[in-house]
């Protein structure tokens, strides 16, 4: 594939701007990481999706250690089944009754997920702030991030939320493990193109990668991820930018183009991903040959 570089001077010179944008393009194409996230409530449940994320190609898992503390509504056999877009209709996540704390043995899950999972692991514990299901206090969660991180997992999720001197204490921690460091943001609402661009460019020293996630409302908001990844273009941040609602989904599926370097897949299959900003790793897979990404 040509790099940006191999465009020769000559014929910039001589197409001028076209030629340049074509080029860019060209050069920037480059194949992410897929990093299915796993929906598990339980750690067979997760085990078992780390197994088929793996058959379907995905190049990391997402451990969301604070779904291990949801408790999950029962479904009989029959409604489990059918096409996929007759699956049963489920309360929201946030209403589900959780786990208490101490019904978690952090340690022994840990050794668990890593004699289970056939893949690179980005560890999650995510916050209630930032759409996550943790039930216990800040130190108690920042403590199993730390733990997994001493366990030598591949990848730790850090939000940039958490208090710079446990977190500096995180990156130290992350550091000395060889763990790389993803560091997130998660909120309601997209801010404007320059603020994202401003973001990712402030945060560059505080991961490996820098995810941003941030639920939208229609596709015309969404709009705005798209052109801040394409602002961003060239200056060699390694990101990954994403929504949750309508639109939210073209980043991840124009990611190549975009020089995204990490896309967030699912296992989940149904016919409205999409309005949740969502797409199915197989999808995802065949949207990028489709394509010629």
């Amino acid at each position: 594939m040509v790099e940006y570089e191999e465009c020769s001077s000559d014929k910039r010179l001589s197409q001028h701007d076209m030629v340049k944008d074509e080029c860019q393009v060209a050069g920037s194409m480059k194949d992410p990481l897929v990093c299915v996230s796993l929906d598990g409530c339980t750690v067979k449940e997760v085990i078992d999706e780390a197994a088929r994320a793996n058959l379907n190609g995905a190049d990391m898992v997402e451990v969301r250690f604070d779904r291990l503390f949801l408790i999950a509504p029962e479904t009989s056999e029959q409604e489990e089944g059918g096409n996929r877009d007759s699956r049963p209709l489920l309360p929201p996540e946030s209403i589900w009754e959780k786990r208490s704390t101490s019904d978690i043995d952090v340690s022994e899950i840990i050794e668990e997920l890593k004699g289970g999972v056939p893949l690179p692991v980005v560890f999650t514990c995510r916050s209630t702030s930032e759409g996550g299901f943790y039930p216990g206090d800040e130190d108690e969660r920042c403590s199993i991030l730390l733990e997994a991180i001493n366990s030598e997992v591949s990848y730790i999720d850090l939000e940039l939320s958490i208090e710079e001197k446990t977190r500096q204490k995180l990156l130290d921690a992350a550091s000395d493990s060889g763990a790389k460091v993803i560091a997130s943001i998660h909120g309601d609402g997209i801010p404007p193109v320059e603020d994202i661009v401003k973001l990712v460019s402030d945060s560059s020293d505080k991961g490996n990668t820098i995810k941003m996630c941030w639920t939208t409302d229609s596709q015309q908001e969404s709009l705005k991820l798209v052109e801040a990844s394409w602002e961003m273009k060239g200056e060699g941040h390694d990101f990954t930018i994403m929504g949750l609602g309508p639109g939210g989904d073209w980043t991840r599926i124009h990611a190549p183009v975009l020089d995204q370097s990490l896309v967030y897949a699912t296992l989940q299959d149904d016919f409205h991903l999409g309005d949740r900003g969502l797409v199915n790793i197989k999808d995802l897979r065949n949207a990028w040959i489709l394509l010629e990404y």
